[in-house]
């Protein structure tokens, strides 16, 4: 699984020209579900998200989480961060999960993320969707379930 996390002072999405959904501060998150992922792969990537210290304090460190700032969440599903670009110039998707598999821990993410009591806009899986967003810094994190411990 992963997850490309970005500090923004706002992010939207958008599906037909209608607002799907919409945070001031917080983090716009594009999920990628490979193949092998589990629940428990998901469990462990929340826990890391909800975590993770990078909002600036009041000495301008990153010592704040999403939580500690009152921020939201924005989720996007996006097989597309399984692109396998290693042989030619088309990439191959063969490590992303298959669409029912992936809808669902994209479903069961955004259910736990809820459920943490912060708020949660998201958008459509496997919807052609436009995203917007204000990168604060621009401070951007990549995630791997493969790297965590």
């Amino acid at each position: 699984m992963r997850f490309v996390i970005q500090v923004v002072s706002e992010g939207s999405v958008s599906i037909d020209g209608n607002t799907a959904g919409k945070i001031g501060r917080g983090y716009v998150v594009l999920i990628g579900i490979g193949k092998g992922d589990t629940t428990q792969t998901a469990d462990k990537m929340i826990r890391k998200l909800m975590g993770l210290r990078i909002f600036p304090d009041e000495n301008g460190k990153t010592n704040l989480s999403v939580n500690d700032v009152g921020g939201a969440l924005l989720l996007i599903s996006q097989f597309t961060l399984y692109a396998d670009c290693r042989h030619g110039n088309r990439p191959g998707f063969t490590d992303a999960a298959d669409p029912e598999s992936a809808k669902s821990l994209y479903r069961y993410i955004l259910d736990k993320c809820s459920e943490t009591g912060i708020s949660v806009a998201h958008g459509e899986f496997g919807a052609d969707m436009k995203v917007s967003l204000v990168n604060e810094g621009p401070f951007t994190i990549i995630l791997d379930s493969q790297d965590l411990a």
